[in-house]
């Protein structure tokens, strides 16, 4: 059995649309999770066709079928860059250092999966020697802002027994302050390197890039005693797939073409609250975060 999840913006998911795309599909009996927002029905197989069924309703909603048996994921395991935040540190990073374009044009290359995560890493941390280290906390403070629906994603995830990883190809300065804020259990991220109060130009080693996340899910889910099918994993990059696709719910969050070619499930009208839809909780479940 499997679960047709549609997902739109608030107020504009239309019942009809909704209808009509289940009694093409004899579907089952239609659940509004959040009224003209997410609504699901069963099917008792997967669409041969998925990939056009979404495209026919991409400018309206997000249309996902998944399975339907262990939909509550009981680890969320989640980029922070374009993830569980709205920037990419260091392109914020490199604006204050004066060089924010040429960071942004290789950040953006390297999310496609067009460079090599390490080697772009290096050369845009290599543009930030000189940079005072007060300035991390100037841009967490100033040009930081959490993604919608994070802190309640969060929040309903661990109230129902959940346990939460942020893992970033970004700083730790960055995601001890970010895991703080929304409430994840722990974080792991790369290290900038620093003396006599500036950046150095250089990271720590080894880079935690996209072996790095899948090795945190086979690390965690082991001390946890979970099964990779017991995590949800969200991210926006490249360097997100390993674990997007090991994962037994991996979503792209308004990814990246080629991460959302590849990722499971896919989010583009909702916030982070999608996440909880697509396993089945209904708005008024959600906790406070």
């Amino acid at each position: 059995m499997f679960i047709a999840s549609l997902i739109a913006r608030p107020g504009m998911l239309d019942p009809a649309l909704v209808e009509a795309l289940r009694n093409a599909r004899g579907g089952g009996a239609v659940t509004w999770l959040s009224p003209d927002e997410a609504a699901e029905f069963p099917l008792e197989a997967m669409p041969d066709d998925l990939e056009g069924l979404r495209g026919s309703i991409a400018a309206q909603a997000d249309l996902n079928v998944l399975p339907a048996a262990n939909r509550r994921k009981r680890m969320l395991l989640a980029d922070m860059d374009s993830t569980m935040i709205r920037q990419e540190c260091i392109d914020e990073l490199a604006d204050e250092a004066g060089v924010g374009e040429v960071v942004k044009t290789i950040t953006a290359r390297a999310m496609n999966g067009e460079l090599d995560f390490e080697g772009a890493l290096t050369e845009r941390v290599a543009l930030l020697k000189g940079l005072p280290e007060s300035v991390i906390a100037k841009v967490l403070a100033e040009r930081i802002q959490l993604m919608p629906g994070g802190p309640e994603l969060v929040a309903t995830m661990k109230a129902a027994g959940g346990y939460a990883a942020l893992v970033s190809g970004g700083f730790t300065a960055f995601t001890a302050r970010v895991a703080e804020m929304v409430g994840f259990d722990e974080n792991r991220a790369n290290s900038l390197f620093v003396a006599d109060g500036v950046l150095t130009g250089e990271v720590g080693r080894p880079i935690l890039g996209r072996e790095a996340k899948v090795q945190a899910l086979e690390e965690i889910t082991a001390r946890l005693g979970l099964s990779e099918d017991d995590v949800l994993a969200v991210g926006d990059g490249a360097n997100d797939l390993g674990m997007l696709t090991r994962a037994g719910l991996g979503v792209a969050l308004h990814a990246k073409p080629a991460v959302q070619a590849q990722a499971q499930c896919r989010v583009n009208h909702g916030d982070l609250t999608a996440l909880l839809f697509l396993q089945g909780y209904a708005r008024d479940e959600f906790a406070a975060p």
